[in-house]
């Protein structure tokens, strides 16, 4: 993959695509292939179709999915399977047909059985049942990575699988009922910080352990993996570090200031009780993140004062 490549990033506006874009241009990428929702639905086959037959990208970062934190999952389990299905069964197989040299597909690590020895390592996928809180998007993201691998076997595409860790950063989704745990609690931190609210109720029990990513990293992570990795087998991405949702709810209260009562409700679903990637395979292939948690955070805190 050179400078000069045509690159197509979908989902380019999204917490992950934003910053795959930012790292691009930042290296000089001087052909990337952009189109918002509003200008190519990746659900619509037939637009899609239209789309790569037009542009032929040859290099695609499928980075376009429907997500977000256990709420919405539990509330639109339609439109997680079935949209997640449509886009990646359209991106996917239209790379292959229409002469794209390679293609990069995210999954998740909330796709690894919910009871998998920790850390994780890529050989667990499939060993056990699901986390019930996101089983549809889990479904449907196996699918799309099996999908990449039955490609490569029968036809020889070049489609890699990467799966990040949890993430977090500019561009992220603050919405109010659908995000995921960083943006849902810088969200109610600092609104309570503004109003001087003597107390923030956090879902669940506050024990789950969480690893956390800065999606710049796997920006970083998903670049040199185009570039340097080839291989059928999925691979992790993560930082190797890991922290309670305690911890994290603490560690952005004193970032942002608040000095009122974190309350934990325990009748909320805590989800998977522990969740640490096995990056060692990537770590062996030569890369390795840069930016610390605290950091990071004080990033995307930043980031949600400027844009709220």
């Amino acid at each position: 993959m050179n400078l000069d490549s045509r690159i197509y990033v979908a989902g380019h506006r999204g917490l992950v695509g934003s910053a795959i874009v930012r790292r691009l241009q930042a290296d000089g990428a001087t052909n990337l292939i952009l189109r918002a929702h509003d200008e190519l639905d990746l659900v619509d086959q037939a637009a899609v179709e239209a789309f790569f037959a037009t542009e032929r990208p040859e290099y695609v970062f499928l980075a376009a999915a429907k997500v977000g934190g256990i709420h919405a999952n539990s509330t639109y389990p339609a439109e997680f399977i079935h949209d997640n299905l449509a886009i990646q069964t359209n991106v996917i197989h239209n790379a292959w047909k229409h002469g794209a040299k390679k293609l990069l597909f995210l999954g998740s690590s909330c796709i690894y059985p919910r009871d998998c020895p920790q850390p994780i390592k890529e050989e667990y996928l499939l060993t056990g049942p699901l986390e019930p809180t996101n089983e549809w998007y889990a479904i449907a993201k196996i699918a799309g990575l099996k999908m990449c691998q039955a490609y490569h076997q029968q036809y020889g595409f070049n489609a890699i699988c990467a799966m990040p860790t949890n993430l977090y950063g500019p561009e992220d989704d603050y919405d109010s009922e659908n995000s995921h745990v960083v943006p849902a609690l810088i969200r109610r931190i600092h609104q309570a910080e503004v109003i001087t609210a003597p107390l923030v109720s956090i879902w669940g029990s506050g024990r789950p352990l969480r690893e956390f990513l800065h999606v710049d990293d796997l920006a970083d992570a998903l670049v040199f993996l185009m570039r340097a990795y080839s291989d059928v087998d999925i691979i992790n991405v993560g930082s190797g570090l890991e922290i309670s949702i305690a911890e994290l709810a603490a560690l952005l209260s004193e970032i942002i200031g608040y000095q009122g009562e974190l309350v934990f409700d325990s009748s909320r679903p805590d989800g998977t009780p522990r969740k640490l990637l096995d990056s060692s395979r990537l770590n062996t292939l030569g890369w390795q993140p840069r930016i610390g948690l605290k950091t990071g955070l004080r990033d995307a805190t930043s980031w949600f004062d400027k844009h709220r």
